[in-house]
């Protein structure tokens, strides 16, 4: 133990001048490696922290730990990584295994402990050096599909001493791949309303000819001022037919680099600006992300290097250059798009810009926007740049633009209820209405008094909505008065259709039980091996409350022997 300890803190002072390790980590599956997500692929709403490993679309498969050491972290939550488990490595390095099914045996015991002492599924313990040490290739967890995943896969991740991931790759983690990226489209942007591009001051879809080696070529574009490009790309491993993120792009202006953009680390303060690299509007209007080879004002992601005038390029009048990015995966495949450009100055006719109903938000201040009863603030930084946004209010509901603009932290709703019978606050929320049908979907509300508050990163349509129906709970796999002495599991469905569920707890006989819950099935699942439930009748107290408080209670009694 003492010598891991030293290990350990020699490996920290020593860890920014090494390079990564090649042979260190092992596969932490006992199959071949396929991926269904690669490292620092485009998210939703971030960068994806590690690689998703598929695992024969089943669950179960034995995760290895992938070095010797010691569980450093157990968290347990309904969503995100669901059950994940964190080793640390005498070399400073942590590895992450996410969306497990259960943990092995001693691990097993020593959170369920953990979960019966502090009465909640949902738990985040820090284990000391000594409580859980593992060797190496020792089976550490089953693979599963907890928490947020969509489809039965592991989620691994290795991370820094400064808890930055890292690509897997870079450690000898092997995928087959000896295809290159593919491109399916490409884009000019004006930087100004001075830049012309095919005649336009607005973004520009360029006709992409693929060439029979692979690369691409981009049928010649006229230009005149500032302008950058964007292009949506892909690459696909040899095993398996998901379109993945690619690892590296890099930009060439007459032959002189101009950007590049690295995926191999990044933080997870910096993840969310991944809306800052792609194209926001773009994204939420049309459901494909185009990665910007230009950086914009506000930018904070770390993944640029040897960028010359952010990427963008200058194409002055009468003038024949070339643009050409080169995109490759990480095993260095790539694959090349050349874009021709003559220099070509237009005078384009001032388009009249409406803003008889827009309200400026702007990013270096706070604003405050209030009508009638309603008052939203947005903070400083909260916008990326000064934006023109639609703002108007009827009755209860608050018009907040559209989902196309990029926002950086929260804005907040207030909502001021001095209008409404006592009676009903509690039991009113703030709601997001989303989809054709404009379906509230509740937004974490707290109330002070008359006013009740929400906060959201996301432009739209908010109002208020109210909640009076208590969720619904009904059993799964018993009845009332049943013997269960041959069934390992008592499975119980829980639902609300409004505002959510917020939290449950479940009782045999007055003591609490161990339910896990699993949004995507809806289901509360108790595993009799826990040897809670010892006597022959028993009497089950289930109580779920949804987010404005209703609650409903489900009562049974149940013999086991």
């Amino acid at each position: 133990m003492k010598k891991f300890l030293l290990l350990l803190l020699v490996s920290s002072s020593l860890f920014s001048q090494s390079e990564y390790p090649q042979d260190y980590f092992r596969n932490p599956l006992d199959i071949t490696l396929v991926l269904s997500g690669t490292f620092a692929e485009l998210r939703s709403a971030h960068f994806h922290s590690g690689l998703d490993i598929k695992t024969q679309r089943k669950i179960g498969l034995k995760v290895y730990t992938a070095a010797e050491g010691y569980v450093s972290r157990i968290k347990i939550s309904h969503y995100g990584y669901g059950k994940a488990l964190y080793v640390t490595h005498p070399n400073g390095y942590t590895t992450v295994y996410a969306h497990l099914q259960k943990f092995s045996d001693r691990i097993e015991k020593y959170i369920k402990e953990c979960q019966y002492e502090k009465e909640s599924f949902e738990v985040e313990v820090f284990p000391s050096t000594e409580e859980l040490i593992v060797a190496p290739n020792e089976v550490i967890a089953y693979s599963g599909n907890t928490g947020g995943s969509g489809g039965p896969h592991l989620h691994f991740e290795i991370r820094d001493n400064q808890e930055r991931p890292i690509n897997p790759m870079m450690f000898g983690i092997d995928i087959k791949d000896s295809k290159s990226p593919f491109v399916s489209a490409v884009y000019a942007y004006p930087k100004d309303k001075n830049a012309v591009i095919n005649g336009k001051n607005e973004r520009v879809p360029l006709r992409l000819i693929p060439k029979q080696n692979g690369d691409y070529e981009v049928e010649k574009i006229t230009a005149y001022g500032n302008i950058g490009f964007g292009v949506t790309s892909y690459d696909k491993q040899d095993l398996a037919p998901n379109n993945n993120g690619v690892s590296n792009i890099q930009t060439f202006f007459n032959g002189n680099k101009s950007l590049e953009i690295d995926f191999k680390r990044f933080s997870f303060d910096e993840t969310k600006h991944i809306k800052r690299l792609i194209d926001y509007e773009y994204f939420k209007t049309k459901k494909s992300r185009i990665q910007k080879l230009f950086i914009e004002e506000n930018n904070p992601l770390s993944l640029y290097k040897d960028a010359y005038d952010n990427g963008y390029i200058n194409v002055e009048d009468s003038t024949s250059s070339v643009f050409k990015a080169r995109i490759r995966d990480y095993k260095g495949n790539e694959t090349w798009i050349n874009i021709p450009i003559r220099g070509k100055y237009e005078i384009l006719k001032p388009l009249e810009d409406d803003f008889s109903n827009k309200t400026t938000i702007y990013s270096d201040q706070a604003t405050e926007l209030k009508s009638g009863l309603i008052t939203v603030n947005f903070y400083k930084n909260t916008v990326y740049e000064d934006v023109d946004i639609d703002f108007s209010v009827s009755s209860d509901t608050l018009h907040l633009h559209e989902d196309k603009i990029p926002l950086q932290k929260n804005f907040y709703i207030n909502y001021d209820l001095s209008n409404y019978k006592a009676e009903h606050l509690d039991k009113i929320f703030i709601a997001r209405l989303y989809g054709y049908y404009k379906r509230p979907s509740y937004v974490s509300t707290k109330r002070k008094g008359n006013i009740l508050s929400a906060g959201s990163k996301t432009f739209g349509t908010y109002t208020l909505a109210m909640d009076t129906v208590a969720p619904i709970i009904k059993p799964v796999n018993f009845k009332d008065k049943k013997w269960l002495s041959k069934y390992r599991y008592l499975k119980v469905k829980i639902d609300d259709d409004l505002s959510g569920i917020s939290k449950y707890r479940a009782t045999v006989n007055g003591q609490w039980i161990l339910m896990e819950y699993d949004y995507k099935t809806k289901m509360l699942v108790h595993d009799f091996n826990d040897n809670i439930v010892k006597d022959t009748k028993n009497d089950l107290k289930i109580i779920v409350t949804d987010n404005v408080g209703n609650s409903s209670t489900f009562e049974a009694t149940f013999f086991r022997k």
